[in-house]
């Protein structure tokens, strides 16, 4: 007994960590845009591998041990935002921000769509985290100011200039306005759904960033994380969340854990968004303005 896990135990350890890490790359790439690719890849070489093999097929056998590399290459290729917004996190050190201070900057967004939604103006605030967002958008004009209840108010006001597309926060400061953040390419969302909410959810399917909108049809607030919209929130609910993303834990997460949330992607909602019920009723048509 002794001598065969002598004998086998590299083996069954190298069984454990590739069964470990196939577990963690499907989970990882399950509900991305870049999954059906790759589905279809995979069944597509298994299928082509079996019928060489079992027909003895040495020349495709050649090919496919040949350009082994090139199908690497090609999965680097297909799942590229993916794969960036992984390693970004990976290497994104913490911001050095207290938790009072971060708290406040909570509470100016707060305030911000409180305001917006009881006068029905409608805002995209997106904010940054690990991965810069002006590599994604286009940055629009540059602000560099201090993030205030009054300046957001003035930049989303109807008759202002720069009214139209996102902002963008990062920590107490508004970077950029009127940017034009990427639309999902999601087909399964419902037609109610605007610009503004679309533009949410596609740059929050290829960043780390917190989308905050406020619809103008409506004055309805949601936010998207992740790829995943949620609309029709109250201020506290989006108070609560604000807190789970963007304060700092107070406690260290197991080493299980910070992978788990590393490779772990939000599954995608059996209802395309997920409503909260509210005394606003839902928007019937799309936003006028443009993100």
């Amino acid at each position: 007994m002794w001598s065969a896990i002598k004998e086998y135990w590299r083996s069954a350890l190298e069984v454990l960590i590739l069964t470990v890490a196939i577990y963690y790359a499907l989970r990882f790439v399950r509900g991305t845009r870049g999954w059906p690719v790759f589905f279809g890849f995979v069944v597509a070489l298994l299928t082509v591998a079996v019928v060489t093999t079992a027909l003895n097929l040495t020349v495709l056998l050649w090919i496919l041990k040949t350009f082994s590399a090139v199908f690497v290459i090609a999965v680097l290729v297909i799942f590229q935002p993916e794969l960036r917004s992984m390693l970004a996190r990976l290497g994104n050190l913490p911001v050095f921000v207290t938790v009072d201070e971060q708290r406040e900057n909570i509470e100016v967004i707060i305030e911000t769509v409180e305001r917006l939604s009881d006068v029905r103006i409608g805002a995209l605030i997106a904010i940054e985290q690990g991965i810069q967002l002006a590599d994604v958008v286009e940055p629009g004009i540059v602000v560099d100011c201090e993030a205030t209840p009054e300046m957001l108010e003035t930049i989303f006001f109807p008759n202002n200039a720069i009214h139209d597309g996102g902002v963008i926060i990062k920590g107490n400061r508004i970077t950029h306005a009127a940017c034009i953040f990427p639309l999902t390419q999601r087909q399964d969302l419902h037609a109610s759904l605007g610009t503004r909410h679309r533009a949410a959810i596609g740059l929050t399917e290829e960043t780390d960033a917190v989308v905050v909108v406020v619809s103008e049809e409506t004055g309805a607030i949601s936010y998207a994380y992740k790829g995943q919209l949620v609309r029709g929130v109250t201020v506290e609910e989006l108070r609560a969340f604000l807190s789970s993303v963007l304060v700092p834990r107070a406690r260290t997460r197991s080493w299980i854990e910070w992978f788990r949330a590393l490779t772990t992607r939000p599954a995608r909602p059996t209802q395309p968004v997920v409503t909260k019920s509210i005394s606003v009723s839902a928007p019937s048509t799309t936003d006028k303005t443009t993100s």
